[in-house]
Order: structure tokens, then C-alpha cells, then sequence
């Protein structure tokens, strides 16, 4: 059972709301060289057609901080609208105020309070970067990372646990020091004149269990909106099983407000793979729905041939190229249920309980594949035809059912 959504207030990032009235926000974050502005408007348009609602880049040199404005510029002239999100580490005192118009054009900062100077230096450079969020009327996200720690913090805290009668782990004081040093900073920059809604945070780590007891803690304690992420996560299926692991229980729970997955891209892979997960992972739990399900079956010894699997592929391929389309034509599109399955065990049933399904012959099985529509039979498919015939009886469906909508 699902707990209620956890109260916060809203903060806009561009168009795009964020807080516990509003739908729970995907975001992903480019790997190009800022400085290239072609390559990285390339990247952020290819994301944002993927699902991500907004997309992070880097800002970590003046040549990145320079670009910003080509790439928003490129980004309009293609028709992509989506906030951008400047990432901020060491330098972002110099950058935002060195490049006033790229300061104007973010739709959000993002600022690592261990990553903003030491000593004297870490409130001023901290106040900077806030003054500038103030005149421009930006969001901030208050990112702490347990790989980059506040380092005078964890030192006080480290000390006071040395000097108390029932000292906690090393872990648990690691935690406290992350939920302190968000929560402090983030109070630091109210006092500085941030609006209380121009503030979200995030408290991330790099296992799941320590995750879930670093937001367990802090949720609590505030009502900022919640930055959700498994760092550094990994590649390929680690990296989306971590995920995965980490972040249900928190969303479960009805913490979180915009999530991504951190995952590792093989090289010269596509960067898209991290907003699918992150949309599959919100879809698997009910709480979002982005494109319309196809259930296929694992396949076993009643279904020898690879028939079904690429036919459960290229559906899925399909309606996941064709969403674009789809979304702006057939609203309500995305809670369609399909069924591709591979013999008569399950099939028939999967198919009658989707919106239109398919189930194939298995091995032995008659040559015959039924098709299922609203959960009655609608014809049934033979011959050479069955994977092209199907599609086509796909696309009529989609375009009588939902089509209905936009015109009744």
C-alpha cells in the first residue's frame, strides 16, 4: 500500500512545477562538453523528446558558462522548451556573476554546500551564488553528496559524537551530517532572501539502503520539495537494478518529488536510457504514466521459437517512437494496456485483460494467433502477415479509441 504523497510547498523550474501537488518530475543530466553548444543542445533535445522535464548541464568553466545563451537559442529554434538547470561546483560564485544573461537563462541552480569554498570563503561564495538566485527569481537545489561532504561540518559532528556517552556509527553520524548541512544551508539561504519555495534538495548517496535512511530523516524535518537519486549508481543492469532498489521504497512511501537515475551510459550509447528507467520506475508503481505497457511473457519450452520476443520487441520499439505523436493526438493514450504473448497458457487471459493483445502459437500449438480487443476476440491472425496485421489492428485501435476522445 502506497502512503499519501508527503506535503510541500511548489517550486517552479521554468514551467514545470515541482512539490507534492504535482505529478513527480523526471529529470537527467547531459555528459557533453557544455563549451559545445551544438553537441550539448543535441543531447538536451534527445533527452527532453525521451520524457526528461528538465535537463542539467554543466557550468563548470567560462566557456560552458559563455555557451548557455547558443544553447537555449538553438533549443528554440527546434521547438524544445524544457528547463535547464545549471550544475554548479567550486566556481559558480565567479561564473553567475560573470555571465549575468546565463544566469538569467537557467531555470535552476545547483549548489553542492561542500563544493562552494573552505573556511572564510564557503559563506560568502554560497551568498553569491543565493544574491544571484534572489535578483533573477531562480530556484535553487541544495545538492549534498556524501562524496563531497561539507568537511567542517562532519568534523563537528564527528566530535560531538566522540564526546557523547553512546556514540553512533560512523554511517549514522555521515547521515546526520548530510541532512545538517542541507538543512542548514538551506536556511542560510532564506535568511539571504531566497523565497521558501524557490528551494528543493537532495541528500544522495550511493547505496540504497543509506538513501533510504538519509531522506527517512530528513523528510520529516522540512517541507522543501525532494530530489531523488541513487549517485553514481553504475552501468547498464546494476545501475538500474540499484536504482530501481533505492528509490521504490522512498516513492512508496510518498517521498519524492523529481527523480533521476544516475546511470553509467556504455560508450557512445545514448544518454535516453536513464529517463526510461526513471519513467518505467514511476510507472511500475502506479504513480505516473508515460506510454502505454506491453506485457509479454518470459518465454519457456512451450515457446522454443524467438517469434513472440521480437514481435513483443518491435511493439514496444514502436509505441515508444510513436508516443510523441501519439500523446499530442490521443490524449489518455499512455494508459493503454497491451499484451504480446507466446502460447496458449497465459495468453488468451493476458490478452482478454489488456486493451488489445496478441497470443501467439507455441510450439505444437496451432498456427493460429487470436487477437484480443477490450476483452473479446476480435479476429484471429494467420500466415507470414501476424507481426505487420497486429500493428495495423494496434494503430486502428489507438486511432478509433482515443481518437473518439479529441472529437466526442
Amino acid at each position: 500500500m502506497r502512503t499519501p504523497r508527503r506535503q510541500t510547498v511548489t517550486t517552479w523550474v521554468g514551467h514545470v512545477p515541482v512539490g507534492s501537488s504535482h505529478p513527480i518530475v523526471v529529470q537527467s543530466m547531459t555528459n557533453t562538453d557544455t563549451a559545445d553548444a551544438e553537441a550539448t543542445a543535441i543531447q538536451v533535445a534527445q533527452l527532453a523528446r525521451a520524457g526528461s522535464e528538465i535537463v542539467r548541464v554543466t557550468v563548470n568553466t567560462r566557456e560552458a558558462a559563455a555557451a548557455l545563451p547558443e544553447i537555449v537559442a538553438r533549443l528554440h529554434d527546434i521547438g524544445v522548451d524544457v528547463p535547464i538547470v545549471g550544475d554548479f561546483h567550486y566556481n559558480g560564485h565567479i561564473l553567475l556573476r560573470e555571465y549575468p544573461e546565463t544566469a538569467r537563462l537557467l531555470a535552476k541552480y545547483r549548489i553542492n554546500p561542500g563544493n562552494v569554498g573552505a573556511g572564510q570563503h564557503h559563506d560568502a561564495n554560497f551568498a553569491t551564488m543565493i544574491e544571484v538566485a534572489r535578483e533573477f527569481g531562480k530556484p535553487v537545489r541544495i545538492g549534498v553528496n556524501w562524496g563531497s561532504l561539507d568537511q567542517q561540518v562532519l568534523a563537528r559532528l564527528m566530535d560531538e559524537n566522540a564526546r557523547s556517552p553512546h556514540p553512533k556509527s560512523g554511517t549514522d553520524v555521515m547521515i546526520d551530517a548530510m541532512v545538517v548541512s542541507a538543512l542548514d544551508s538551506a536556511r542560510y539561504a532564506e535568511a539571504l532572501g531566497l523565497p521558501h519555495d524557490k528551494i528543493i534538495i537532495s541528500v544522495k548517496v550511493s547505496s540504497a539502503p543509506e538513501l533510504w535512511q538519509v531522506y527517512r530523516q530528513l523528510a520529516p524535518l522540512c517541507d522543501y520539495p525532494l530530489h531523488l537519486g541513487l549517485t553514481e549508481a553504475g552501468m547498464g543492469m546494476k545501475g538500474m537494478v540499484a536504482s530501481s532498489v533505492a528509490l521504490a521504497p522512498l516513492l512508496t512511501e510518498g517521498i519524492g518529488d523529481t527523480i533521476r537515475v544516475s546511470l553509467t551510459p556504455e560508450p557512445g550509447a545514448s544518454r535516453k536510457l536513464e529517463v526510461e528507467v526513471a519513467q518505467q520506475i514511476l510507472q511500475s508503481l502506479g504513480l505516473r504514466q508515460f506510454l502505454p505497457q506491453v506485457t509479454s511473457c518470459p518465454g519457456c519450452g512451450r515457446t522454443t521459437s524467438t517469434f513472440f520476443q521480437h514481435l513483443a520487441q518491435q511493439i514496444q520499439d514502436y509505441i515508444r517512437d510513436a508516443m510523441p505523436e501519439w500523446k499530442a493526438k490521443y490524449p489518455g493514450v499512455e494508459d493503454m494496456q497491451v499484451a504480446v504473448m507466446g502460447c496458449i497458457v497465459n495468453g488468451p487471459g493476458e490478452s482478454k485483460h489488456a486493451n488489445i493483445g496478441i497470443s501467439l502459437p507455441g510450439t505444437g500449438e496451432d498456427p493460429r494467433a487470436p487477437v484480443y480487443q477490450d476483452g473479446k476476440l476480435l479476429t484471429t491472425l494467420r500466415g507470414p502477415r501476424i507481426a505487420q496485421d497486429f500493428q495495423e489492428l494496434l494503430e486502428k485501435y489507438v486511432e478509433e479509441r482515443y481518437g473518439r476522445i479529441v472529437t466526442g
